[in-house]
């Protein structure tokens, strides 16, 4: 674990880290890196789908398809793991830095990403899917994914199918933590970044954990999760840059501008 510089711009600041225990090392070790106080708490847990035989049998036809879309590093560490290796000619493209950089673990080098929007909607504005008629397209994605992608390509006239490798749930943790940091004044922000990562952050605080939440700069990085943040009746939501060091330079900038009284 890497220690937080006492001098840093986040000297003093507890940032509450939502992402799946999977994928929260990296932006809590940048926010550390910064003198940020990084607090971990999954609100989502990655489990594996029960049932595996419609996914290995989607990769037993690997060699069918054209195109193979990646949705999330937690979709590429969990296919590529029993895939091993993808068919030479089989064209890859993910939707955001993560699952790019996941990929390159694999091997895997020549991806098809957005530059500054990840979302699905960027993802298909890539050239790679502009026009895919009659293209076969294998999407790996979590059990109950979005469907515009899916569902846009085929509209394009693409042959999809879905691979769903893996399932999300909302995790078991003792609040009692959080809620004894929020109690002493330790908690300055919360990064959420998916809506449903915020729908089970909170519904785990329950009252008064929802107060607390909502009375905590939120900082997201689509303005998706913002209106839904919104919506719960948030008081100050941040869209941030993309990546995880968009996250932590808009974490910097807005304690700039918001000292310590």
């Amino acid at each position: 674990m890497k220690e937080a510089h006492p001098t840093g711009p986040l000297a003093g600041r507890g940032i509450v880290v939502t992402r799946p225990a999977e994928q929260a090392k990296a932006l809590a070790d940048r926010i550390r890196c910064a003198g940020g106080h990084a607090i971990v708490f999954p609100a989502i847990e990655i489990m594996d789908v029960p049932d595996l035989g419609p996914l290995n049998a989607v990769m037993a036809r690997l060699d069918e398809f054209d195109i193979a879309i990646f949705i999330s590093p937690n979709a590429v560490n969990k296919a590529m793991s029993l895939i091993g290796c993808l068919p030479p000619r089989l064209r890859v493209a993910a939707i955001g830095r993560g699952s790019v950089a996941a990929l390159e673990r694999f091997g895997i080098g020549a991806v098809s990403a957005p530059e500054r929007r990840f979302d699905s909607e960027a993802l298909l504005e890539l050239p790679v899917l502009g026009d895919p008629v009659g293209k076969r397209v294998v999407i790996f994605r979590g059990a109950g994914g979005r469907d515009l992608l899916g569902a846009t390509l085929v509209a394009r006239g693409a042959h999809v199918e879905y691979a769903e490798c893996y399932r999300r749930r909302r995790p078991h943790l003792d609040v009692a933590p959080l809620m004894q940091a929020w109690s002493r004044h330790e908690v300055h922000a919360a990064v959420i970044t998916s809506s449903e990562g915020l729908a089970n952050l909170f519904e785990m605080l329950e009252q008064p954990g929802q107060a607390r939440l909502l009375e905590t700069p939120l900082f997201v990085p689509h303005p998706r999760i913002a209106e839904a943040a919104r919506g719960l009746g948030a008081r100050e939501v941040v869209v941030t840059r993309a990546g995880d060091e968009g996250v932590v330079a808009s974490l910097i900038e807005y304690f700039r501008a918001h000292p310590r009284p």
